[in-house]
């Protein structure tokens, strides 16, 4: 009830009395924080203080300062009623809890509720992690664990949406992992609005200076909408270092899609869709062992969760470097139909091998054995009834049971051929042979070839040898036997039974017999008695020249059909 006393003074005069027992009689300001209550340090806040229409100056009070904050009270906004208080760029002594009032003409109001004004972003954030996993079923029951390893007196939990819920609690020291932690237990979750959470931080001494925020975790669900799809580029087995690229793909009104590791207790990545499509790009410049492991997409759009994708395996290779050998029993090469046995091995301990094909898991792992003769570590793959789809390049791997998806460095490739069944023409639908065997077989001909050439030519050497050494032993007389016989009349060489046609005249000299590679003129019988009248006729000459070069003998060969004559004439005969 609002009481006015009004005393009238004197004609045409009145005056309005203020009484104060009487404040209470003006509205309770209202105190507001933008852009919100809690801020990261160095955001410009603004405190919105709104009373009633005629007052004419607003105050702001922060709670425990010994003096009104701004020292300065503010005049209001035209029309009277409010009034802002800014603080550019806000510290850790900006923090606290505020409240306004303002005065009018007729005295002054209450005062407006608390506002708290907190500031993040003080201390090292904190861990924020959901177990068992950030997966869901909707309905049920959620905890998250807030961990620390610096000292805390309590933590935070704030869900990020229109409705700002929080939860706080006193933090407990963790034995066995040395931290300060407090587990929130949510409420059942439903699957119509996305569950973001983060945790802070703080001491009971400055309740509103908190620590950075944990970085955000999203609750997944998988709905019942359209599934997602997920696809590795770089496919399932993918060396350390390479890169790789994981594309997830929705519905065209997805809004996020989120990639997560399973065993990871926060969602491994997340993405807003590519511009004007369907699909998001989760890139991964260098592969490294972090990496290997499931995964899952999961899609959020505008009518809710998509139903999660296919379970897509990642296993890193090069991780332990060193590497098996791979061999087959009995042979590469193998009809179909039967079998083959290869033998994975290593002198390192592994725990477990694997054999791929085409870089491609091709069987399940086996547990490794020890050969105590050599000292190796083994396992044999049993490949039994063969068919030309058990063709192709194999590889295999070893790695430890506490890390299936971190693999050894390759083995050296072994290729498998299967040839078609015994009997059957080469023709029925075969697996042609590779270039590689073609390229192999044509080696070994090309060095089978110039073995052969090498032989013949050796042969044909050694051959032309002992001809020349024979025909040397021919010409090898002695000086004095050929010039006992300087009269022999060349045509008695020739028996008279054999015939005149192919026969051939060769005048050698014996000096040059002994020499290597020497060549002889040949000639017929006609020019051999031109030559025989150009000596005589040329005699004098030749005598003159025999001073400077002593006689020479002129050795005579007539071949006629297979029989072969020497005669020797001397020079001096002529």
């Amino acid at each position: 009830m609002t009481f006015t006393f009004t005393f009238l003074l004197c004609p045409g005069l009145t005056l309005g009395l203020w009484i104060p027992g009487l404040a209470w009689t003006l509205s309770k300001p209202i105190l507001r924080v933008q852009p919100e209550s809690v801020v990261s340090k160095h955001t410009n806040v603004t405190l919105l203080c709104e009373g009633a229409r005629g007052a004419k100056q607003y105050y702001l009070y922060k709670l425990g300062s010994p003096y009104s904050w701004p020292m300065n009270s503010k005049i209001p906004l035209e029309p009277g009623n409010k009034a802002e208080f800014s603080i550019s760029k806000v510290e850790s002594h900006h923090a606290g809890l505020y409240h306004c009032y303002y005065r009018t003409q007729v005295g002054w109001s209450k005062d407006s509720e608390f506002q708290e004004l907190v500031v993040t972003g003080i201390y090292s954030k904190p861990r924020l992690s959901v177990q068992p996993s950030p997966v869901v079923t909707p309905g049920e029951n959620v905890t998250l664990q807030c961990v620390s390893k610096q000292k805390y007196d309590r933590f935070i939990l704030t869900k990020e949406g229109p409705e700002k819920l929080s939860w706080m609690l006193d933090s407990q020291y963790n034995h066995s992992t040395q931290q300060f932690q407090a587990l929130f237990s949510v409420d059942p979750v439903t699957i119509s609005q996305r569950w973001i959470f983060r945790c802070y931080s703080y001491h009971r001494s400055e309740p509103q200076v908190w620590s950075e925020p944990s970085e955000p975790l999203d609750l997944l669900f998988s709905g019942t909408l359209q599934k997602s799809t997920i696809k590795s580029e770089s496919g399932s087995i993918i060396a350390s270092g390479s890169p790789n690229t994981i594309w997830c793909q929705g519905t065209l009104d997805v809004e996020l899609y989120v990639l997560h590791k399973e065993g990871s207790q926060k969602p491994w990545i997340m993405k807003t869709p590519e511009e004007s499509g369907n699909k998001a790009k989760f890139s991964i410049p260098s592969v490294t062992q972090q990496h290997g492991g499931q995964y899952r997409c999961y899609c959020y759009s505008s009518a809710g969760w998509l139903e999660h994708s296919d379970t897509l395996e990642l296993v890193v290779t090069g991780i332990h470097y060193y590497k098996p050998s791979l061999s087959v029993l009995p042979s590469p090469v193998v009809t179909s139909g039967r079998n083959m046995t290869l033998q994975c091995i290593s002198w390192v301990r592994y725990e477990k091998f694997i054999l791929t094909k085409e870089n491609e898991k091709f069987t399940s792992s086996l547990n490794a054995q020890y050969i105590y003769p050599t000292g190796n570590y083994q396992v044999l793959f049993s490949m039994e009834n063969m068919t030309p789809d058990h063709a192709g390049t194999f590889r295999c791997y070893g790695y430890y049971r506490n890390t299936p998806h971190l693999w050894s460095v390759p083995s050296e490739p072994l290729e498998i051929h299967i040839l078609g069944p015994i009997g059957t023409s080469t023709m029925p639908p075969l697996r042609p042979v590779s270039t590689a065997i073609l390229e192999m077989y044509l080696k070994i001909l090309t060095g089978i070839s110039l073995v052969c050439l090498l032989f013949l030519f050796i042969l044909i050497f050694i051959l032309l040898l002992r001809n020349h050494q024979g025909i040397f032993k021919m010409y090898d007389v002695s000086m004095e036997d050929m010039q006992s016989e300087d009269d022999v009349d060349l045509d008695s060489w020739r028996p008279a039974e054999e015939q005149p046609q192919g026969e051939i005249y060769a005048q050698v000299k014996p000096s040059k017999l002994r020499r290597a590679g020497a060549s002889y003129p040949v000639m017929s019988r006609e020019s051999l008695e031109t030559k025989v009248g150009q000596v005589e006729e040329g005699r004098e000459t030749d005598s003159q020249v025999a001073k400077y070069e002593g006689p020479q003998d002129v050795i005579y060969v007539q071949m006629c059909g297979r029989t072969l004559r020497l005669g020797i004439v001397s020079s001096h005969h002529f």
